[in-house]
């Protein structure tokens, strides 16, 4: 690893509307010896946190299916995705967070999660490094229907479905959330259910 491959670098808020999109200009040291002017763009939306949550009995997982705006705008013709529970940290340790996400989201009260997982989103463009978890269910760990919170226009819907489902989902293209694909995968290598 080079050191001191950076230098001159400035910094100009392009958006602060919801999240921040800088525009970033700096000199970058290639492998050759020469110094060259580069300009990235890159998204702040903090980090975040995402969560499978599965049950071994009934052999079932818990997915969230909701509209996504960027999704729309590139070819996914309704705009809805099928993904994990998962939320920003606002100012929470990633456990404090996915806890309070599932809660909100699906409407179950975990006691307890396991970490499994720490990753950057989309590092060409964003700053975000999620925290993946998993946590086993039970029915009477149900405190609401979820769905989301109305002050944030969240309209959320809970889906349960056997584990063989999700991954046939996940082998047939209906799932296309990299997150979700991540801990699906997890699930099934780490033989969290049998199947």
């Amino acid at each position: 690893m080079r050191e001191n491959h950076i230098k001159n670098i400035e910094q100009e808020v392009l958006s602060d509307n919801y999240y921040i999109l800088n525009k970033i200009t700096f000199s970058y040291l290639m492998k050759s010896g020469q110094w060259v002017a580069q300009m990235r763009e890159v998204y702040d939306r903090g980090d975040g946190a995402g969560i499978l949550l599965y049950n071994k009995k009934k052999q079932t997982v818990i997915l969230t299916k909701q509209f996504r705006m960027p999704t729309f705008m590139n070819n996914n013709p309704d705009g809805y995705l099928i993904e994990i529970c998962a939320g920003m940290l606002d100012k929470d340790n990633p456990e404090a967070c996915i806890i309070r996400e599932t809660e909100e989201e699906v409407g179950y009260r975990l006691k307890e999660v396991k970490k499994v997982y720490e990753a950057y989103s989309s590092p060409g463009v964003m700053t975000e490094k999620m925290h993946f978890f998993i946590g086993e269910y039970t029915d009477n760990m149900k405190v609401n229907d979820g769905g989301g919170l109305e002050s944030e226009h969240e309209d959320i819907e809970v889906l349960e479905l056997p584990f063989t489902e999700a991954l046939e989902m996940l082998h047939t293209g209906k799932i296309q959330d990299t997150r979700t694909i991540v801990l699906l995968q997890y699930a099934q290598i780490h033989k969290l259910i049998e199947v």
